[in-house]
């Protein structure tokens, strides 16, 4: 493994988390050339038990878990902890997502840790943060949806709540566990010393909704969805085959979306903002859904080129072979000793200078504890 040309070559990370946020923060510190040391209970990481296709592995656990080495450590017997904490002394950054309650009762909260190593960059992420009355409980990706308002303005105007699958809170607070340890890392380099970090699912969901966060003092409780739908021409639309996504909100794209669809009489000033096209919606799309049914989505996104944002709805498979993800290098091969090989993405950031070092594939169960636990008993 060569991390030497990463821009966090040199630094290690232990990496006790488990499902996606934490794992997958980690796996953007590796990107970035960090060594990161995956640490499991005996049971493994309960994402490897996630349905699959695949026999051998979670395919869940192999997308978050890139770029890592493996071991199993019980942290309830005396000589494994031991074992943590001679890593801990090694260590640059400690990732976990117990609930507050538990890293005390396991000996490995910050202030415990920061006795053993003062200079740990210390990243705990929770589901709704350190305090409050909701601090010990569990945090899901779907659980936040729901809780934040996210799923009442995904659903139908006026229907049910709609969950967005894809862990995207989940995806959103690994970012922020990447930004916020490597932050910790550059202001150690000032101090000298490491700090706790914390990273919440609840922070990530709201986070994600800056736009929508806003209440001024004069306004009543419901400001119509929070403003953020830009009406019925911004969206989703049926073409004679597919789906077609359509952005048209400058008055630039608006003019171009009514010139290549022969929609040229709504450009009057009737319809001449996104706020009134938002209002005669019911006026507008009957015409542009008739329009657009004489082409399939992949015509029509052709047809419009650069002149009207859009894009034909696709399966994810079709982005393994997709010439722009291929242009920019984002997907490469693994290979994985029960696995065997199989193709995944790779490449969140592009650096000109230190563009870090080659991906592989995330550990099987204990498949480097054998090297790790000797290195651990050695240092201890």
């Amino acid at each position: 493994m060569n991390a030497s040309q990463g821009p966090l070559a040199g630094i290690r990370v232990l990496d006790l988390s488990a499902y996606i946020a934490g794992p997958y923060g980690c796996a953007l510190l590796a990107d970035l050339g960090a060594e990161v040391l995956k640490i499991e209970p005996p049971a493994g990481d309960n994402l490897r038990k996630y349905p699959s296709t695949l026999e051998a592995e979670s395919r869940a656990f192999l997308g978050v878990n890139r770029s890592k080495r493996g071991m199993v450590l019980d942290l309830k017997q005396p000589d494994d902890m031991r074992r943590l904490l001679a890593l801990v002394r090694t260590a640059d950054v400690l990732v976990h997502n117990f609930r507050p309650e538990v890293p005390p009762r396991l000996g490995i909260a910050y202030e415990q840790l920061r006795a053993v190593n003062p200079r740990l960059v210390y990243c705990a992420v929770t589901g709704y943060g350190e305090d409050g009355p909701l601090r010990e409980k569990a945090g899901y990706d779907q659980v936040l949806q729901t809780m934040t308002g996210m799923a009442a303005l995904q659903g139908p105007a006026g229907g049910p709540p709609g969950i967005l699958y894809g862990s995207v809170v989940d995806y959103y607070a690994a970012s922020l566990v990447s930004g916020g340890v490597s932050a910790a890392l550059y202001e150690r380099e000032k101090s000298g010393e490491g700090q706790y970090v914390g990273v919440s699912l609840l922070r990530s969901a709201l986070a994600m909704q800056s736009a929508r966060l806003v209440w001024a003092d004069s306004e009543p409780r419901d400001v119509g969805g929070r403003d953020m739908r830009s009406g019925g021409i911004t969206g989703i639309h049926p073409t004679r085959e597919g789906w077609l996504y359509i952005s048209a909100n400058t008055p630039h794209f608006w003019q171009a979306l009514c010139r290549k669809t022969g929609l040229e009489a709504l450009l009057v000033e009737r319809y001449d903002s996104v706020r009134k096209r938002a209002q005669h919606a019911q006026e507008i799309v009957p015409k542009l859904h008739a329009a657009l049914a004489q082409r399939s989505a992949l015509e029509w996104e052709t047809l419009f080129g650069e002149e009207v944002p859009c894009a034909a709805s696709r399966d994810v498979e079709d982005m393994f072979d997709f010439p722009q993800v291929a242009s920019e290098d984002m997907i490469q091969r693994f290979e994985h000793p029960t696995v065997g090989g199989y193709r995944g993405f790779a490449g969140a950031w592009k650096f000109g200078r230190t563009p870090g070092p080659a991906p592989f594939a995330a550990p099987a169960l204990d498949e480097h504890g054998e090297q790790l636990r000797k290195e651990a008993d050695q240092a201890g």
